[in-house]
């Protein structure tokens, strides 16, 4: 009878309108029922990176939209899943989207919230995507919401020590022993993004950043 009963929810309604639903109501019975139909990682890949609403949000900003944070564990795990598409309306990533939600939650969300946009930074969401608006994650971020501007910073300090920005050395064409030099070109707009990253950071953050600054400029 319960087999009976899922038939006749879900019937008439298309796959993509049922994922969809399982997103938004974080339903992650309906999304493993969805993803065994599909079969390959390829087909399932297409499927949860190509589907999106009518007004344009892909998936993971119905779930992201929600604070759906099983829902948003399991897309994550999905091989060849995409962490950072753009929606239509205001070219948010599901990263812009989630910190939207947690700005409109009350404050005894925030912990909840820090760790759905942890989790989301560690799968490989970018911090330095700016929407329509030209404002990253961070400058969406409610002022008062410290804790959730620290959970960014760390991961964008993570990311500035781990090489994803030109380092001193190789401005000044210093070349390491054990790597060859990787002359890099700064992205339109890192000038102004850089005080945007690191407002109202502790001062030995902000030490380190003016100093890695002089640095590039010679």
């Amino acid at each position: 009878m319960a087999g009976r009963a899922k038939e006749e929810e879900h019937e008439g309604a298309s796959t993509s309108e049922l994922l969809i639903e399982a997103c938004r109501r974080n339903n992650t019975d309906l999304l493993t029922e969805l993803l065994t139909t599909l079969h390959t990682d390829e087909a399932i890949a297409t499927a949860l990176n190509t589907t999106t609403t009518v007004l344009g949000n892909h998936l993971y900003h119905e779930a992201a939209a929600q604070g759906n944070y099983e829902i948003i564990d399991m897309l994550l795990d999905q091989p060849g899943f995409e962490c950072d598409p753009i929606n239509r309306t205001d070219g948010d990533t599901p990263l812009h989207t989630a910190i939207r939600w947690i700005n409109s939650e009350p404050p005894a969300q925030r912990e909840f919230g820090n760790a759905l946009v942890e989790m989301m930074l560690e799968a490989g969401s970018s911090t330095r995507t700016r929407n329509k608006g030209g404002l990253t994650p961070l400058q969406l971020v409610d002022p008062r919401n410290e804790g959730l501007k620290e959970v960014i910073r760390k991961h964008e300090y993570a990311a500035l020590n781990a090489g994803d920005f030109v380092s001193a050395d190789e401005v000044k064409g210093v070349k390491s022993q054990n790597q060859p030099q990787q002359q890099q070109q700064p992205e339109a707009g890192d000038e102004e993004d850089e005080d945007a990253e690191f407002s109202g950071s502790d001062e030995e953050e902000r030490a380190e950043w003016e100093r890695r600054r002089k640095a590039k400029r010679g």
